[in-house]
């Protein structure tokens, strides 16, 4: 059985789409679509801007977005998944592929989740660190303690064994990783991120993004999508909503998505999108599972 995955923000690149845009027709008219929607060239940033734009959370989330969904779409008949899944923003690109929303609504919610993220993130400045080789009770546990006196620092995304993404405010996040270390952590590095994505500090943003969404239509998908949240296949549209409102202040429970993927039959995941980090991840949680992109 064959499951669709999709990358989320940070596997951009200067240059992304272009050659899609260049060489198929239904690629050239989704993001010619995509720049009306948008209201700016995004495509212009994509092909030929600096990374410094493209780093942009309004422009990131979209792009990504953009080159996922429309690379999926371009396989035409070979496009016949069995389920889908997204690593956080690549959940809306799993949702529009699935048939769940269609690419105009996707698109515009992606934008709307960038900006309110944006927003939040000035509102609350926060930021992410990757936890290398530390088992995940022990950073449960010390996110715990260290989350006293306004402190706040949670796990944010489970990517593979070994690896685990931290969420919260700076001052947290700089105890979180001296007391990781301690703990025998290999490495904990600081990401180069705009805020603390997928932790409370993002309430604002769930609040905005949950009117956006509960306006939105959207159908029951024609395969399972393994939502972020509970790492479990849904198909009914109210559960799809409300785990997508969710998934803003939630972690990120990519480890178990996959492994339930696994054990549903899944045998070959195909990665849509820009980079490779979900096949790398993929591979960390069952070497013997054959993952590859679609190129």
């Amino acid at each position: 059985m064959k499951a669709f995955v999709f990358p989320g923000q940070g596997s951009q690149f200067v240059g992304m789409g272009k050659d899609l845009y260049e060489n198929n027709t239904l690629a050239k008219k989704l993001f010619d679509q995509a720049d009306e929607i948008l209201g700016f060239k995004i495509t212009d940033i994509m092909f030929a801007g600096t990374d410094e734009q493209l780093k942009e959370t309004k422009v990131t989330q979209p792009a990504v977005f953009l080159h996922s969904v429309i690379s999926a779409l371009c396989l035409g008949d070979e496009f016949k998944p069995d389920m889908t899944a997204g690593h956080s923003l690549g959940e809306f690109s799993a949702l529009v592929a699935a048939g769940a929303l269609s690419f105009e609504d996707g698109l515009k919610l992606v934008a709307a989740r960038a900006n309110a993220m944006q927003k939040a993130c000035e509102a609350n400045p926060g930021t992410m660190a990757a936890i290398i080789a530390l088992a995940d009770d022990v950073i449960e546990k010390i996110c715990k303690e260290i989350s006293v006196d306004g402190n706040v620092v949670v796990p944010a995304n489970y990517n593979c064994p070994g690896q685990l993404v931290i969420s919260g405010n700076i001052e947290a996040i700089n105890k979180a990783c001296e007391a990781m270390t301690v703990a025998g952590a290999k490495r904990a590095l600081p990401l180069k991120v705009g805020g603390a994505f997928h932790s409370p500090l993002m309430q604002p943003a769930k609040d905005e993004l949950q009117a956006a969404i509960e306006n939105t239509t959207f159908n029951t998908p024609k395969c399972p999508v393994y939502q972020n949240v509970d790492a479990k296949p849904h198909t009914d549209a109210a559960e799809i909503k409300a785990n997508l409102i969710a998934q803003l202040t939630s972690s990120v429970r990519w480890t178990t998505s996959v492994q339930n993927m696994i054990a549903a039959g899944a045998d070959e995941f195909i990665e849509c999108g820009p980079g490779k980090a979900l096949r790398g991840m993929i591979g960390r949680i069952d070497r013997n599972i054959n993952a590859h992109g679609i190129e």
